[in-house]
């Protein structure tokens, strides 16, 4: 009993801990003069949430082990009845089951939409609440299914404008930066010497000495740090603590066929969506297919053999960038060591029927790909 008593207040005191470094940060006005301390208070705070994360994973309880499947995973993320299964229903072959009640979703329910021969996996798991980063109403499960997707579409009830602000915190909570990049920063500890900085760019957020402590906070007393970008201090603490991840996300307003265009306009200037839908009434359908499509960034490879046509039925889905390696693996484990050159037609190619030796070569959306293989 006197175990389970200490474990609470050390998560009582490290919860304390946390609220009074979100005040701070939050009434201390960030100049140049309050960078440093500010730096500090966020990996303070950043450490501290991990440390309580980590206690929070040897916890039993209701998971999702979701396997991924098909060109790309879509989490639908949302308050419960925001109608996240009526879409799931409307843009996937999924039947989920729908309600006109909370939490009618219990499990994860995956769809899979079909779109420009892709298919695309669809989640849809149950509504999140506040503090759902923090446990709450089994969120920690939930916002894990996000962790491990390509896309998080997130749909906001156009009568709760407001949930749009939580649901991006509680992304950002579980470790999740949606529509950003990895920034471009290099960290290499080493055995002796300090902390030596190099920047390829022009520094205007941070100064060296807020780089410095906030190493230090995280116990890197020795490391070389190359920046090739002009990052932030949250940027910063997440490339030191590596592990965010980074994602596509798409937002849609719901049940817009249930207000009046004022209604709508008073949402949009909360939410900013990308989309304004109804689910229930089929509304937009097809754009959104269009934008989770272009959002994950998927191309279309159509195969053609020697001296034949091209298959320009069933093209190869294949991610944006991919190269003539990626498409030999994707076709088959051997390809890779045999290949010899390639034919391209399509937007890629200076030419039609260019001939390429470089293996590494970037496809374009469309390009029609004759292998030639030794």
């Amino acid at each position: 009993m006197q175990k389970t008593d200490s474990s609470k207040e050390r998560k009582d005191t490290a919860s304390e801990k946390i609220k009074e470094l979100e005040e701070l940060i939050s009434k201390t006005k960030y100049n140049k003069s309050t960078q440093r301390a500010v730096g500090l208070y966020k990996a303070q705070l950043a450490k501290l949430k991990e440390k309580q994360a980590s206690r929070g994973k040897g916890k039993k309880g209701e998971g999702y082990a979701v396997r991924k499947t098909g060109d790309g995973t879509v989490v639908l993320l949302g308050f419960p009845s925001v109608g996240k299964s009526t879409l799931l229903n409307a843009i996937t072959n999924s039947e989920s089951r729908v309600g006109a009640y909370a939490f009618t979703t219990l499990t994860v329910i995956p769809g899979t939409l079909e779109y420009k021969h892709a298919k695309i996996q669809v989640l849809d798991v149950p509504g999140v609440v506040h503090g759902a980063a923090a446990g709450t109403g089994r969120g920690k499960e939930v916002l894990a299914v996000i962790r491990n997707a390509d896309m998080v579409l997130i749909m906001v009830d156009v009568f709760h404008p407001e949930h749009y602000e939580v649901l991006l915190k509680e992304v950002y909570d579980t470790g999740v930066r949606i529509n950003q990049k990895k920034p471009d920063v290099k960290i290499e500890k080493t055995s002796r010497g300090g902390i030596s900085i190099g920047s390829t760019v022009k520094l205007t957020k941070l100064d060296k000495k807020t780089i410095e402590g906030i190493l230090r906070e995280f116990d890197l007393n020795n490391a070389n740090i190359v920046i090739r970008e002009d990052i932030d201090v949250d940027q910063l603490i997440d490339i030191v603590e590596g592990n965010k991840v980074y994602m596509p996300s798409v937002v849609v307003l719901n049940k817009i066929d249930m207000v009046d265009k004022e209604e709508i306009d008073r949402a949009k200037g909360k939410v900013n969506p990308d989309l304004c839908i109804s689910a229930e009434k089929g509304v937009n359908m097809q754009e959104l297919k269009e934008l989770i499509f272009q959002k994950l960034k998927l191309i279309r490879i159509y195969l053609k053999e020697y001296n034949k046509k091209a298959d320009l039925e069933e093209p190869l889905i294949i991610k944006e960038g991919a190269t003539l390696r990626d498409l030999c693996s994707k076709l088959h484990k051997d390809f890779v060591n045999k290949f010899k050159f390639a034919k391209i037609w399509g937007k890629s190619a200076k030419y039609p029927g260019q001939k390429i030796t470089k293996i590494d070569y970037a496809m374009e959306d469309e390009d029609v790909i004759e292998l030639r293989i030794k």
